[in-house]
């Protein structure tokens, strides 16, 4: 019931923060909308102001400064009394965490009140610059109106100053109760735990008496309680249960049909994959689980709020159904792990008669263990002398102990032929050892006298294994279904692989984050249940999850996770939106009026930049991220970033320029020193260029804007080409140029205007060289109008027999008769042009002198001369 309560509370003080946060903007807007009069009528005040009298205190525009007040002094009025509650002697651990939480939202209260007061002191403070400081002596005086408002701010500010100051002190304060109240805590706990009591003869006679009498009362209670419903509460009880029923129905049976396919062991496979019989084993146990208590916790939330239970009845029924959840849970857990009945789904190696025995120990251990716990909360609530519970955890401890020794001399482990039939083996030592000395301890413990120690050790060495055992189920699941390819071969991969036809890439993916949710859920569930068990209250979790979703401080800032998980939810809205509307607009509004395909593209491209830098400015906000925070450290990084990455902001300076001016655009036909080729894609760190090979080059934007860029089509797609031809020297010159412009003149998409021409460039060498120059209005066909006139051309020159030369040459061979030896030179090399072809070089032969004797030549002498000679002769 206090839990109840407590959740009651925690759930009416969300909702009125969510009210305030509502009522928070007409506030400030009315506020606002005051300071505006206030500001506006100055003059009018200083006139009806009498003369000689002082000025009339400021008051704030719809009474914010008294309202922090009033609460400052509501939130003192409290803090003084949960002070007083703080040093009362004999509260115990729920009327302390009951503390706690009022606590911690005192000082969350009152830190709001700083909140509120924060941006008027800033638009303050921006205000008292803009006046600047009064004149000094000598210096001309100041409007009297300006001098009042520098007044009135300076008032308004040291208000707000003492206000805020007193709240941080409270804060402060209040931080200081809260850790008292924890250390009240610890300490309770540890003399709790570490209480002794004489065990002796004696003390279980006086259990033994107190007990007859503990359940003459209970039973009593019971009774009068029953005969209390059936008279004055039947129709409450029938409409709960019909209620407990429903969540029956839709957590229990509602569960199995919606996850049975997970957890459900498939009797038809003989011999189930390890990741199987994980998936199997973890979530039978989790889901079950979880399903069960949520039925529990809502019935038990029914007969409260219908006013069914008894103050002296309520807790005992909550720890008779915490009784319930934990054997079930324990049973589930061996059940899966064990599998005593199914050993080709088992996860451990275990004989069939190890794997029962096992089974049948931990739930026999649950039981004593939750027995136990109900007996204590029926003797609390029958106001029993203390000596019973002390008899009633002794007998636990000692029971419990008891089984893990009895277990320590089994044989569970499977034998090394692989029978489950076969008898086990015996425990390795180690662990044989471990289980005995965990038993002796706890006998041990209770016999000394230390019964809430050792029912502690108890309730951890079931609860606390039994959640780390599945928690360890979880992680190997998700470690198992993290792996590439095992994925795909689950039951959920092959239906979303049927489902969305998904890929082997894309079902990794799938696998990687199915594994990322098993560890959270893995977590989630097993952190709550651990904290639980080892002495913390639910509102302590609450407080925790509130604190670690709602307020996160690193130095200054505070941050939340619930702050960033909405920030990013708000991100990825607006780049969807972006991109919707960059197609809306691309396909539905500039398509539609034919604008130009580079003009699309730089649109689109600086509205996704818009957009995105938006929606981050947007999600930072909502984050909780302080913009004017970061502005200290942008600074100091300035520097440094201005030197490390002035290639990537030049980059970045350049696309801006490069999407604004437009100097090219996607689909331009460019040159940029070696690069040549159509523009693909302009970013704003570099520019896609294609060539006609079909290779994409990235150009940094910054060369692009420094250096010179030839654009082809940078206005239009004009262009002049330009085909040169050479003829013979004997072909009529008139002729020619008749000739090249007819045939270019035939071609449709040769432009009229400008007209084509040809020139007579020059008289060559060896020929007579023309250009014939004509005008295409789209480029891009240049390539085949200049081909296919190639081929005219020469067909129609050799139907006129107009004679197209190309270069030979001539060999001179010249004798030096008076030395006596060959000697050849090459008195001329030509490029002669012929319509025959090349011609035979004529041989210029000096009148040569008889050479001397062959014998007075050297040896050197002769070889040359005969090489020479052969030359000479071919």
């Amino acid at each position: 019931m206090r839990l109840l309560k407590h959740r009651l509370r925690f759930l009416s003080a969300l909702l009125l923060g969510l009210s305030a946060a509502v009522a928070a903007g007409p506030l400030a807007a009315g506020h606002a909308f005051a300071q505006n009069q206030q500001q506006a009528q100055p003059a009018q005040q200083t006139q009806q102001q009498p003369s000689g009298q002082a000025p009339q205190s400021p008051q704030l525009a719809n009474g914010l400064l008294d309202a922090a007040v009033a609460d400052l002094s509501k939130a003192k009025k409290d803090f003084a009394s949960i002070e007083a509650e703080a040093k009362e002697d004999g509260a115990d651990d729920s009327a302390l965490v009951a503390l706690s939480g009022r606590v911690d939202e005192l000082s969350r209260s009152v830190a709001a009140i700083s909140t509120r007061l924060k941006p008027r002191s800033t638009e303050i403070d921006a205000r008292l610059t803009q006046l600047g400081p009064p004149p000094k002596d000598g210096q001309p005086p100041e409007a009297a109106i300006v001098t009042q408002e520098r007044d009135r701010l300076a008032a308004e500010r040291s208000q707000i100053s003492a206000v805020s100051v007193d709240a941080d002190n409270l804060v402060a304060a209040a931080n200081r109760v809260a850790m008292q109240l924890i250390e009240v805590r610890r300490k309770l706990f540890a003399e709790t735990l570490f209480k002794r009591t004489g065990i002796s003869a004696g003390t279980f006679e006086d259990a033994g008496a107190a007990l007859g009498n503990e359940g003459i009362e209970f039973r009593d209670a019971v009774t009068s309680w029953i005969g209390f419903v059936v008279k004055a509460k039947l129709g409450s009880l029938l409409t709960a249960l019909l209620l407990s029923l429903g969540a029956a129905l839709i957590f229990l049976s509602g569960g199995y049909r919606l996850f049975r396919r997970y957890y459900v062991r498939d009797e038809n496979i003989e011999n189930p994959p390890y990741i199987s019989r994980l998936s199997v084993a973890f979530w039978s146990t989790l889901i079950r689980t979880l399903s069960l208590v949520a039925f529990l916790v809502t019935s038990f939330f029914f007969l409260s709020n219908f006013n069914v239970l008894r103050p002296d009845i309520a807790p005992i029924l909550a720890a008779l159904f915490g009784f319930i959840g934990l054997v079930y849970f324990v049973g589930r857990l061996t059940n899966a792990v064990f599998a005593p009945f199914r050993p080709h789904w088992r996860l451990v190696k275990l004989s069939n008669k190890g794997a029962r025995s096992l089974t049948w120990c931990m739930q026999a251990m649950a039981v004593v263990n939750g027995l136990d716990y109900v007996f204590d909360r029926v003797s609390e609530s029958m106001g029993s002398p203390v000596v019973v519970t002390v008899a009633k955890s002794f007998f636990a401890a000692l029971l419990i102990g008891l089984i893990l020794i009895a277990a320590s001399f089994g044989s569970p482990i499977l034998a090394k032929n692989g029978d489950p039939d076969a008898p086990g083996r015996h425990w390795p030592h180690g662990m044989a050892i471990i289980l005995r000395v965990l038993g002796i301890l706890l006998i041990f413990t209770a016999f000394i006298g230390y019964v809430g120690l050792a029912r502690f050790i108890a309730t951890q060495l079931i609860v606390t294994s039994a959640v780390l055992v599945t928690m360890y189920l979880g992680f190997q699941l998700g470690k198992s279904v993290s792996r590439q390819g095992v994925f795909a071969e689950t039951a959920i991969g092959r239906f979303l692989e049927n489902r969305f036809e998904l890929g082997d890439v894309a079902l990794d993916q799938a696998g990687l984050g199915a594994g990322l949710a098993t560890y959270a859920v893995a977590l989630l569930t097993g952190i709550p249940l651990i904290l639980l068990s080892w002495g913390f209250h639910i509102q302590d979790l609450e407080l925790l999850a509130y604190r670690l979703f709602t307020e996160i401080r690193i130095g200054n800032m505070s941050i939340s996770l619930v702050g960033i998980f909405a920030g990013v939810l708000l991100f990825a809205g607006g780049y969807l939106v972006t991109r919707w509307f960059q197609r809306w607009l691309d396909s539905n509004v500039m398509a539609r009026g034919q604008v130009d395909l580079g003009v699309r593209n730089s649109v689109k491209t600086g509205i996704g930049y818009l957009g995105v830098a938006v929606a981050a400015i947007i999600s930072i906000s909502a984050a909780g991220i302080d913009l004017s925070s970061l502005a200290l450290v942008a600074s100091a990084l300035s520097v440094g970033i201005g030197f490390g990455l002035q290639n990537i902001v030049s980059n970045f300076v350049s696309g801006l320029i490069l999407l604004v001016e437009r100097p090219f655009k996607v689909g331009d036909w460019i040159v940029s020193g070696t690069s040549e080729g159509i523009v693909k894609r302009i970013s704003v760190r570099a520019t896609e260029i294609e060539t006609f090979r079909k290779q994409s080059i990235i150009v940094p934007n910054s060369e692009l804007i420094n250096g010179s860029v030839g654009n082809w089509t940078h206005r239009n797609r004009l262009a002049r080409s330009e085909i040169p031809i050479s003829v013979s020297f004997d072909s009529d010159p008139r002729k020619v140029m008749d000739i090249l412009l007819e045939l270019v003149r035939a071609i449709p998409k040769v432009l009229r205007n400008p007209e084509p021409h040809v020139e007579f460039l020059r008289i060559g060498p060896s020929a007579l060289d023309f250009e014939m120059r004509f005008y295409l209005s789209d480029l891009s066909d240049g390539m085949e109008i200049r081909n296919n006139l190639r081929i005219d051309i020469l067909k129609r020159f050799r139907e006129e027999g107009i004679a197209i030369p190309y270069p030979h040459q001539e060999l001179h061979i010249v004798r030096d008769g008076r030395r006596g030896r060959q000697t050849d030179l090459l008195a001329s090399t030509n490029l002669v042009d012929s319509a025959d072809g090349p011609e035979v070089g004529s041989e210029t032969v000096v009148p040569d002198i008889a050479p001397p004797a062959e014998e007075e030549l050297p040896q050197e002498t002769k070889s040359i001369g005969r090489r020479r000679g052969r030359a000479s002769a071919q």
